[in-house]
């Protein structure tokens, strides 16, 4: 693939979140500001799986910038309900997006409500108050992140998000298990929560959801391919 015929970026954390729809795609490592990073590559479709939360989203933002420069990026993955109305594997088009950190906004004509990027995994009380904070319906890590490297750029920029995880459900703990470069250790998080029989049922759930989520985004985002560059166009303010 050639730079020139990239029309769209897919930023996501994890290949998991995303595993359904680059299945069979080429895999291509590259390396930026002395970093590796595997994208898949199929028609004028680029995904990079960056890593968990801003920075790692930033960084790989970054890089599918300068390494493919798409027309657009759009942050897909996973993001956790703040209310009661979004249900394991709902789609989540936001209209805006806040970054906690610093209050700023994204908006992204065409889509509807508010996703909050946070910088830590969201339990039950703080959803709620990220909620009644943001009016909020969803949170997730990235998406802020990879709205400012679009925009530091003048790119286009979209957010598609698949809820894995809803108001009530309370994650187990997974701060410990991401390392500096936003990857998840699974092996250390399995052996971790095999000698606590009170998180089996939990983790059980959480990969029970995980799983449909995934599925349900899959599906959506190959819907969308016939016509990748249909999102809008976002604006900070």
């Amino acid at each position: 693939m050639t730079s020139a015929s990239t029309e769209v970026a897919l930023v996501a954390a994890l290949e998991r979140e995303v595993g359904g729809l680059i299945r069979g795609w080429t895999h291509v490592e590259r390396e930026h500001a002395g970093r590796k990073f595997v994208f898949f590559e199929r028609d004028e479709l680029i995904v990079v799986c960056g890593g968990i939360g801003a920075e790692a989203a930033r960084r790989a933002a970054e890089a599918v910038i300068g390494l493919y420069h798409p027309a657009m990026l759009q942050s897909v993955g996973f993001a956790g309900a703040l209310g009661t109305t979004l249900q394991i594997g709902d789609i989540f088009v936001p209209g805006v997006i806040v970054d906690a950190c610093d209050n700023s906004r994204t908006e992204i004509p065409g889509g509807s409500g508010v996703l909050v990027t946070f910088m830590a995994v969201a339990g039950v009380e703080q959803k709620k108050n990220l909620a009644q904070a943001y009016g909020a319906q969803a949170v997730d890590m990235e998406a802020a992140a990879v709205a400012a490297a679009a925009s530091a750029h003048g790119l286009r920029y979209g957010a598609i998000k698949v809820i894995s995880d809803e108001l009530n459900f309370e994650m187990p703990e997974m701060a410990r298990f991401i390392d500096s470069r936003g990857r998840f250790k699974t092996g250390s998080f399995t052996a971790f929560a095999m000698l606590r029989p009170w998180l089996w049922m939990r983790v059980a759930q959480l990969g029970k959801n995980s799983s449909k989520a995934a599925r349900t985004l899959a599906a959506h985002l190959r819907g969308l391919r016939s016509s990748p560059v249909s999102a809008v166009e976002a604006k900070s303010v």
